[in-house]
């Protein structure tokens, strides 16, 4: 319960750093969706002109890529039998995981192969575990990095898009509601984009 107050109040005292810590969080294993918090923040920044957009989508995006290395070196260091304990243990269901939720993970990443910590960071119930399966799999560190910022980055940027121009039409209180109904068709379309783009990039490779 104490957890759950710090959060709150991270919530109700959103600056870079607040943002920065819950991002990490929401990009860990741990059950916290993004959209609390940078639409929020960029809510604020429009509103009292207190944060600066880009900044709120640079530190969101800081808390993403560390969020994502918890789960990167967890996966390195405990292998995949032990992550797939963790997943089906108490504590595991307490996080919202399971040994089906972390298989997709790993499904979605031999698919896509190292794109998929890019493409990953778009898709709902993927976004938090693509992680784990770049760790398994020991994915080269920079590249893991640069595309979970990119993706992330990405992601962070329509939140923020959603947030910043939905202060002047949306009041405060129903501003969570209306970014999730749109963020995930906003997702999906990103895939859409995205998923054409490296087709194409795939086909002219295969042509040659």
């Amino acid at each position: 319960m104490e957890s759950l107050g710090f959060i709150q109040w991270c919530l109700d005292n959103l600056n870079y750093w607040t943002i920065t810590l819950l991002m990490a969080i929401e990009s860990s294993f741990i059950p916290f969706p993004s959209e609390v918090v940078v639409p929020p923040a960029a809510y604020k920044a429009a509103a009292t002109g207190e944060l600066n957009i880009w900044l709120v989508i640079f530190f969101a995006t800081l808390g993403a890529v560390i969020g994502a290395y918890i789960n990167y070196f967890l996966a390195v260091w405990l292998g995949r039998p032990i992550v797939y304990k963790f997943a089906n243990s108490r504590i595991g269901h307490m996080c919202l995981l399971d040994e089906q939720k972390v298989a997709k993970a790993e499904e979605f990443f031999v698919r896509y192969g190292v794109a998929a910590t890019l493409v990953g960071r778009l898709v709902p119930a993927v976004r938090q575990l693509i992680s784990i399966p770049a760790g398994l799999s020991r994915m080269n560190l920079a590249k893991f990095t640069l595309y979970t910022a990119i993706g992330a980055g990405a992601w962070n940027s329509v939140l923020a898009a959603l947030g910043y121009l939905l202060e002047s039409v949306v009041p405060e209180d129903q501003l969570i509601a209306t970014v999730t109904e749109y963020s995930h068709e906003i997702g999906y379309c990103i895939i859409a984009v995205v998923a054409i783009a490296l087709g194409i990039i795939i086909y002219k490779g295969v042509k040659k």
